[in-house]
């Protein structure tokens, strides 16, 4: 049995991985799905949220346990376990990287999401006046970019819940080691049919950046 620590991508918070953790924890597994800053039940304020500020709320999990554990990212979600194992790599078993954002060092997620020319994000963004935020403009756009081929009582569940994204942890870039990011196994879940990371970005990305293992 394993610990799974689950980290959810922007504008969600750890609710979306309520299904995947009662079945995990069916199994037997412990898991652990926190709401990062400014997401979920907490309210930090976006212009005081950074990458750093993610890490730490992760790194605090991990820090409670007495096991590695299984790191899991969903979207942006891949840059915050990235940048964690490069600060606990003896505490992590592997990375888990669901259709996420895997980048290498001194890259920042803003430039691959601006270069997703198959997803629909970029073309309904919009950003606050100090750009400290930004949301999806349009909510009859959302079904089609996250929830696809969800239940309606699912979509209308979630919808209620996204909460405007900081800006500043996309646009930080990643400081990763050989030494220590490196030395954590990486795997990667990639999507057929996703309009956020597109398949063609996921592609692009673990082709720069090799894994173990894609499924």
């Amino acid at each position: 049995m394993s610990v799974f620590i689950l980290v959810h991508g922007s504008w969600h918070g750890g609710w979306c991985w309520r299904k995947l953790s009662h079945r995990l924890e069916a199994e037997g597994h412990k898991v652990y799905a926190p709401d990062l800053p400014g997401h979920g039940v907490d309210k930090t304020f976006a212009n005081r949220i950074t990458l750093g500020s993610y890490v730490q709320v992760v790194s605090n999990v991990i820090d409670a346990q007495t096991e590695p554990v299984v790191l899991v990212g969903h979207s942006r979600g891949g840059i915050v376990i990235s940048q964690t194992a490069e600060t606990r790599p003896h505490e992590i078993k592997c990375l888990v990287y669901l259709a996420a954002f895997l980048l290498r060092n001194g890259e920042q997620m803003s430039q691959l999401a601006v270069e997703d020319t198959d997803s629909l994000i970029p073309q309904h963004l919009a950003f606050s006046e100090d750009r400290s935020y930004h949301v999806i403009k349009g909510s009859e756009f959302l079904k089609e970019i996250f929830y696809g081929d969800c239940e309606d009582a699912d979509i209308d569940d979630a919808v209620s819940r996204l909460v405007p994204e900081p800006t500043r942890p996309i646009e930080t870039p990643l400081k990763l080691t050989d030494e220590n990011y490196g030395r954590v196994p990486r795997y990667y879940i990639g999507t057929l049919r996703d309009k956020a990371v597109s398949p063609m970005l996921q592609r692009k990305m673990t082709s720069a950046q090799p894994c173990r293992k894609l499924v």
